[in-house]
């Protein structure tokens, strides 16, 4: 399972915000950043974070992708 965070890179144009300034406003790592932009997991709670500091859902955010064998699948 990957996520995909294209929803939230979008979000954070729409709102002319950093990556730097979401870290900053959602206290998170700069590791937890570079999760993010590699499509990684990250915690429900980190999700929360960032939902808050955007005032948004989490479906605003991610999309989980589920990939099988024979295709790719987005949830969200």
């Amino acid at each position: 399972m990957k996520m995909s965070y294209k929803k939230l890179w979008k979000l954070l144009i729409d709102k002319e915000m950093s990556k730097k300034e979401l870290a900053g406003s959602a206290d998170l790592s700069q590791h937890t950043i570079n999760k993010l932009n590699h499509g990684e997991t990250v915690t429900t709670d980190t999700l929360a974070k960032i939902c808050t500091a955007l005032s948004c859902n989490i479906g605003d955010i991610c999309d989980v992708i589920i990939e099988n064998c024979d295709s790719k699948e987005k949830i969200g």
